[in-house]
């Protein structure tokens, strides 16, 4: 599972010009998941979201998380996280999870996240999005829970 995280002011997602999702503070958040994760992954990966440190403290170092100021998530699903360039131009999806199966590790990553007390917001699954934000710093921050990079 690969995700993508984002430090916002605000950010919103729409489809077809409705908004589906809005937040003010906290974490933007793409998520690839791959034909190979499970609910460990799912589970490693929201651990690292509610617990990572980069919003600054009182004095401007990063080493607050979205838990201690009680922010936002909001998590897009992108399966293109998996999309693999190494031979010619066209990517190549194979690694990317089928989508029932992406679909019920993505869910369960927003029930993990809630869980912990996190207001958490999601995309529309396999629609086309138009995602808008303030990257703040810009900060933005890769995990994967495979640890390939």
């Amino acid at each position: 599972m690969r995700a993508v995280a984002q430090r916002v002011r605000d950010c919103t997602v729409s489809v077809a010009d409705r908004t589906v999702s809005s937040i003010t503070k906290g974490l933007l958040v793409y998520l690839g998941i791959s034909h190979n994760d499970s609910d460990k992954d799912t589970a490693y990966v929201a651990e690292k979201l509610a617990n990572l440190r980069i919003f600054p403290d009182t004095q401007g170092k990063m080493n607050l998380s979205v838990l201690d100021l009680d922010y936002d998530i909001l998590v897009v699903s992108q399966f293109t996280l998996y999309g693999d360039v190494r031979r010619g131009r066209r990517p190549s999806y194979d690694a990317a999870a089928a989508p029932e199966v992406a679909q019920r590790l993505y869910l369960e990553l927003l029930e993990s996240l809630s869980a912990r007390g996190i207001h958490t917001f999601g995309g529309e699954f396999q629609a086309i999005m138009e995602v808008r934000y303030v990257n703040e710093g810009p900060v933005t921050i890769l995990i994967d829970s495979q640890k390939q990079f």
